[in-house]
């Protein structure tokens, strides 16, 4: 049974985060290299601006504030699966390679396959889950062992591993690839927001209104599998059968979201971890903690990348590097 006392912090802490959020994207509404003026933000959003501050706010601000909401959210809660499927705290999608499978799935599509414009934007994330999927499953044979299980360690080191050939397979890919097509690539490798878009929008909700209520609802079934594999049996948990679908799941919500925003890294490792730090380690406490502080830590680098230096500014998936390298290095030597 969970104490009351910690339903009520995890409530407090849930309605904070909101508000953190919601002052973020004012915020990020209101700066940029086409800045609006604060107190114009309300009357705009009523629909009361001029065809610039409409323009700037409902095609250009407001579309990418969501995507990196939503993109954030869908890294956070990826990294917590992971983390609680491997029951290994320096797991991220980003960190073990998915990402860069989703990314090389991505740049033969871009380059090698002919573009609809129509489809191409609900492809990237089908695209990408694929790439991501192979990837998974090959780290997966590669850390599995048949007397022990899954080895969470070598789960780990092999994930790095995968990562660092599958980034030196994407330069050969793109070697020899037009340049306006290499820059676009190049983007998406430094983590450049480029699918600021209403439809972009569309294309990666649908994962995150499936996908989340479907972990909320087995978060147990994480919590199970955070135990010794003989107490997870014991209580009746097929511990492979919950660990395909949780990574599935896990897979899924990286390759939709790293589709439109590019190659990010560490917001599935900090999110979690600071998430639990707050509420404890039990799923069904944290992962809505998580899922808010992912949307919010991206929110946050994209805010700060694109203000840092104009008009181009620095990709958030460096911000993110930035801030998150160093807690990696923290988490690898104090465990």
């Amino acid at each position: 049974m969970i104490h009351p006392k910690t339903i009520k912090k995890q409530r407090i802490l849930f309605f904070s985060l909101l508000a953190l959020i919601l002052l973020t994207a004012f915020l990020s509404a209101g700066i940029g290299y086409s800045s609006l003026s604060f107190n114009r933000l309300l009357p705009t959003i009523l629909g009361n601006g001029s065809f610039k501050e409409e323009f700037v706010f409902f095609s250009v601000r407001l579309p990418r504030i969501i995507i990196t909401l939503l993109a954030g959210m869908a890294l956070a809660l990826s990294g917590a699966i992971l983390q609680g499927v491997t029951r290994n705290d320096l797991a991220d999608p980003g960190i073990i390679g998915i990402n860069s499978g989703a990314g090389v799935a991505i740049a033969v599509f871009f380059l090698y396959f002919p573009i609809q414009p129509g489809s191409f934007i609900y492809m990237l994330p089908l695209v990408a889950f694929l790439g991501a999927l192979i990837t998974a499953f090959v780290i997966y044979i590669f850390s599995y062992n048949r007397e022990i299980g899954l080895q969470p360690v070598r789960l780990v080191l092999i994930g790095v591993g995968f990562s660092m050939a599958l980034s030196g397979l994407m330069i050969v890919i793109i070697s020899s690839a037009e340049t306006q097509k290499v820059d676009f690539i190049a983007k998406w490798l430094a983590g450049n927001i480029w699918g600021a878009d209403w439809p972009f929008i569309l294309a990666l909700l649908p994962w995150l209104i499936v996908l989340v209520p479907f972990t909320m609802y087995r978060a147990n079934r994480l919590n199970l599998l955070g135990l010794s594999e003989p107490a997870a049996i014991g209580v009746g948990v097929s511990i492979e059968k919950e660990r395909i679908i949780f990574l599935l799941v896990a897979v899924a919500l990286a390759a939709s979201a790293v589709s439109v925003t590019g190659g990010i890294a560490f917001i599935g490792l900090m999110a979690p971890h600071i998430a639990k730090s707050l509420v404890g380690p039990r799923h069904q406490l944290f992962l809505p903690i998580c899922i808010l502080l992912g949307g919010w830590l991206l929110l946050l680098a994209d805010t700060i990348g694109r203000n840092v230096i104009e008009p181009s500014g620095i990709p958030t998936g460096i911000v993110v590097a930035l801030i998150g390298a160093p807690y990696f290095m923290y988490l690898l030597l104090r465990k």
